[in-house]
């Protein structure tokens, strides 16, 4: 199941690149880039540097193999690197992995992941924002009934419900940028944190190393310190959670009492093996399932950070098979998003018939606003919910009780009884609060642009 699991809660492109192949592929990477560095500076010759990298090749190694010997080893690197200086011929081989650790080897590897990770996801929420930025636009004015705790609460359009969706992605999406810049590093410190295996150039070959693989090089070793993967983790647990109040919404309006949003119609997507009605959410729900698998691995990392001295003991190890976890529940929070809102059909007419469905009450609190300048607003609340209870208790609307009432038209005209319980008058800054949004997603667009000009 665990398998299946993988399958169906993550994406190929993020399963991928947290392969066992992909691991191994980043470990050779290190090797040759390692050589690479050191040779520069004359520590090992270029030529030996040059048949290192020329065996740092993924399709020569037997990876089924290599992670067999893991488990008797300790550590995949170490099965790596026997293989690898099997394969380099001559004098080159005393070369292979000069001055390093296995932890130097599997940590910058899990960091090249965690980069192509990170990329991934970001290709992937820009794709839930031109969704989000499509439904906000076009349903500006579609008006909804608000809910809190579940109840009918106040008007407002559908459109600010997507604009916060994505305002929200907007945000996540800066989260992870700001950890691809700031949370990402090498790790080269040799056995204990010293590079004493490279005398007084240790941090000239770290310097070259980062230069190497295009990974930003830290003040020190991090063997032991793990704030800069638990950080990682923690805003991918982030995204998943916001990725999950996105798609609770979808499976919220999608309810047949509700009806008022579908996902896009594929055929055999949805349907039950035992009800032919049934048309299920079935992305917003992959995507919840995807977020809470995502969410349970993140204590995982975070309890991981109490590591042993120089080199951890089981706390380390653990991130092997939690981290890419991770990223593979978390990809599948976002592409169920991706999906939902993609596709996402909205029902105006049911949205408003769900609005007038209690006869005027979602305009209780307008009524109250409208009357509070007369009467002081405990007065005109006091008011409006004995109307509120007339309602409830029989066939008439709102508008009709407050018309009749001798408090409420000794202070309002029927026409600004009729205006204050309309909808359409009733939804303050939902306009400004949708351009908002839209302007900030376009900002970063055009950032974005102005980046990869300058990056051609």
């Amino acid at each position: 199941m665990a398998e299946a699991a993988e399958t169906l809660f993550s994406t190929p492109t993020m399963t991928a690149a947290f392969s066992l192949k992909a691991h191994v592929r980043n470990m050779l990477r290190f090797e040759a880039a390692l050589a690479r560095a050191e040779a520069r500076i004359g520590i090992i010759p270029q030529q030996a540097a040059e048949a290192i990298a020329a065996c740092c090749k993924e399709e020569l190694f037997d990876v089924t193999s290599l992670y067999r010997e893991a488990m008797l080893a300790g550590t995949p690197a170490i099965p790596l690197v026997r293989m690898l200086t099997a394969r380099v011929e001559g004098d080159a081989q005393r070369y292979v992995h000069w001055g390093a650790t296995s932890q130097d080897a599997i940590d910058t590897a899990l960091m090249l992941q965690m980069r192509d990770g990170l990329d991934i996801l970001i290709a992937m929420l820009l794709d839930v924002c031109a969704a989000c930025a499509r439904l906000a636009e076009q349903h500006r004015h579609t008006l909804m009934v608000g809910r809190t705790l579940l109840q009918q609460a106040l008007p407002l359009p559908f459109g600010l419900k997507a604009a916060r969706w994505l305002a929200l992605a907007i945000r996540l999406l800066g989260e992870l940028r700001e950890r691809r810049e700031r949370s990402l590093a090498v790790q080269l410190g040799g056995a204990v944190g010293t590079l004493a295996s490279l005398g007084e150039k240790g941090l000239q070959v770290v310097m070259l190393l980062a230069d190497e693989l295009q990974l930003p090089a830290p003040d020190l070793p991090w063997h032991a310190e793990r704030d800069r993967v638990a950080q990682i983790a923690a805003t991918l647990g982030t995204v998943a959670g916001g990725m999950s109040k996105i798609a609770e919404d979808v499976v919220l309006l999608a309810q047949t009492e509700v009806g008022e949003a579908t996902e896009g119609a594929v055929p055999g997507k949805g349907g039950s093996s035992a009800m032919p009605q049934k048309r299920n959410p079935v992305d917003a729900t992959s995507a919840l399932a995807a977020a809470r698998l995502a969410v349970g691995v993140v204590p995982v990392i975070f309890s991981a950070m109490t590591q042993e001295h120089e080199r951890a003991v089981g706390a380390w190890q653990a991130e092997w098979a939690a981290i890419p976890t991770l990223f593979r529940y978390t990809s599948g929070a976002v592409e169920g998003v991706r999906c939902a809102v993609s596709g996402l059909q909205i029902d105006a007419a049911r949205m408003r018939a769900n609005l007038d469905l209690t006869g005027g009450l979602v305009m209780a609190e307008s009524l109250t606003m409208a009357l509070a300048p007369h009467l002081g607003r405990p007065e005109a609340y006091r008011i409006v919910q004995a109307l509120c209870q007339r309602v409830l208790k029989g066939d008439e609307k709102l508008y009709q009780v407050a018309l009749t009432d001798e408090r409420v038209r000794a202070v309002l005209s029927a026409e600004e009884i009729k205006h204050a319980l309309d909808p359409v008058t009733y939804v303050g800054s939902a306009d400004a609060f949708i351009d908002r949004a839209l302007h900030a997603y376009d900002a970063m667009r055009t950032k974005d642009e102005e980046k990869h000009g300058e990056n051609r």
